[in-house]
């Protein structure tokens, strides 16, 4: 019963000298000490854990995605004492096993669908660095919500509003997202969350390619698609960086973005408008 007499000797000398006392200081020895082991916890940044899970998989080599190697290393070695990632992976690199290794850990909760996709959300996260981890810079996709007759999520909701703000125009939908095999040409894009197709019906290919820019510059990766690349009519197609929601496919595209890539299936060079490629979070800190 040493520590409660200290302390409290402690904070009070510490106010007659004028200076702070410890975090710990007037505590007893149990709460002093979760307070210190608390705060030599590790942080893991939602935000780049998240983003290297959609870039590291497409990679050709094993470059890590800068600012992330801490993060997804403390979720990595979260996995690994689970039992569900190899040692040899454990190494900051988001790659294939171990979004295969986060996915059979959402299933392990219960988790199913979207919601066992292998990209981390936050009760996942959470839960998977219960006395190993904190999580900061937190994100998800919000509630369901309607557009032009589609569902789309709040996050990604937003971000289109703020394209129309930048652009001086209303965008319109002709596809949403959440629509499992709704349109046998999207590859699965659409099946999950953060991916619609904005209508360019009446555009010209100078107003085409600012709508593309102005989703790329809110977060979005984007795209120009025309008839002689699919059996699809003209229209721009969209995939909400970092969203959680993200079917495997949509990742897929995002990381492709992120490497200078098309977005399709032959992996071509990206032909869109050249911008700094940010998350819709990155793009909020900039205004």
């Amino acid at each position: 019963m040493r520590r409660p007499r200290l302390a409290l000797g402690l904070a009070t000398l510490c106010m007659a000298v004028g200076l702070p006392a410890p975090a710990w200081a007037g505590t007893s020895d149990s709460a002093a000490q979760h307070t210190l082991t608390t705060a030599a916890r590790p942080v893991v940044d939602m935000e780049a854990t998240v983003l290297a899970a959609q870039i590291d998989p497409r990679r050709a080599d094993d470059t890590l995605t800068p600012g992330a190697k801490s993060s997804v290393l403390a979720v990595e070695q979260a996995l690994q004492a689970r039992n569900l990632l190899a040692a040899q992976w454990v190494d900051g690199y988001f790659g294939t096993q171990t979004v295969s290794a986060y996915a059979a850990y959402q299933r392990s909760l219960g988790y199913s669908g979207l919601d066992a996709n292998g990209l981390p959300g936050l009760t996942s996260l959470t839960r998977l660095g219960q006395d190993r981890y904190t999580v900061g810079n937190t994100i998800g996709p919000g509630a369901k919500v309607s557009r032009d007759g589609y569902v789309v999520n709040a996050r990604t909701q937003s971000m289109l509003t703020e394209a129309e703000r930048l652009l001086g125009f209303r965008l319109v939908l002709d596809q949403g997202s959440y629509n499992p095999g709704g349109d046998p040409t999207s590859a699965g894009t659409h099946d999950g969350g953060g991916v619609v197709d904005i209508s360019v019906t009446g555009m010209t290919a100078a107003k085409r390619t600012s709508v593309a820019k102005a989703l790329r510059q809110v977060g979005f990766a984007a795209w120009v698609r025309s008839p002689s690349q699919g059996d699809w009519p003209w229209h721009i197609h969209a995939a909400a960086i970092n969203d959680t929601d993200l079917s495997t496919q949509a990742q897929h595209q995002v990381g492709d973005y992120y490497l200078g890539l098309n977005g399709l299936a032959d992996r071509g060079p990206d032909d869109g408008p050249k911008v700094t490629i940010r998350t819709w979070e990155q793009y909020q800190r900039t205004r």
